[in-house]
């Protein structure tokens, strides 16, 4: 039986971070883990719904791994315009429906994620949305890839890299 979710329709800017000069869509073999899924069932994209967002969960990844952030500079930003449907995790109440907290910082309840995000893969869901962890008032956008790449890959997104990379000079004193 499939989880209890509904699809919505995801339109508009969203954003990733990545190292100068890296493609918008990497290659990566073995592919990470993440919240919501693991890289050897399902690779994912990640974006953010805002500028601030991106950043917030920048930083959160950063500090689960212990790195300091001006050993990751300079970061570029790629937009990328959406137009697709994804499975329906945004809120709490939707969250509750497939037995999930509300997402926080921190790597410890990973794996109750993962196997939802999992099964929505396998349901042939190509996404979802869900509240940021690191930044309560945002969203996030998890888009499913497989072996074929990106699931979606003629319809839907396409990603353009910003106008301004960000320098670590900027950040600091």
């Amino acid at each position: 039986m499939g989880l209890d979710v509904t699809a919505i329709a995801v339109r508009g800017r969203w954003v990733k971070h990545t190292p100068p000069g890296s493609q918008p869509l990497p290659e990566r073999d073995p592919p990470p883990d993440n919240r919501w899924q693991r890289g050897t069932v399902v690779d994912a994209l990640y974006l953010a719904d805002s500028d601030e967002t991106v950043w917030a969960e920048w930083y959160r990844h950063l500090a689960e791994r212990a790195i300091p952030p001006l050993a990751q500079m300079p970061r570029e930003l790629w937009t990328w315009q959406i137009g697709l449907e994804v499975a329906d995790l945004s809120t709490d109440e939707k969250l509750a429906a497939v037995g999930l907290e509300p997402p926080t910082p921190g790597r410890r309840r990973w794996h109750v994620y993962q196997l939802v995000g999992e099964q929505l893969s396998a349901e042939g869901w190509r996404g979802l949305l869900a509240p940021s962890a690191a930044r309560p008032a945002g969203k996030i956008l998890c888009l499913f890839r497989d072996e074929r790449g990106v699931q979606l890959s003629a319809e839907g997104w396409r990603g353009l890299r910003a106008s301004a990379a960000i320098e670590a000079s900027q950040y600091t004193a």
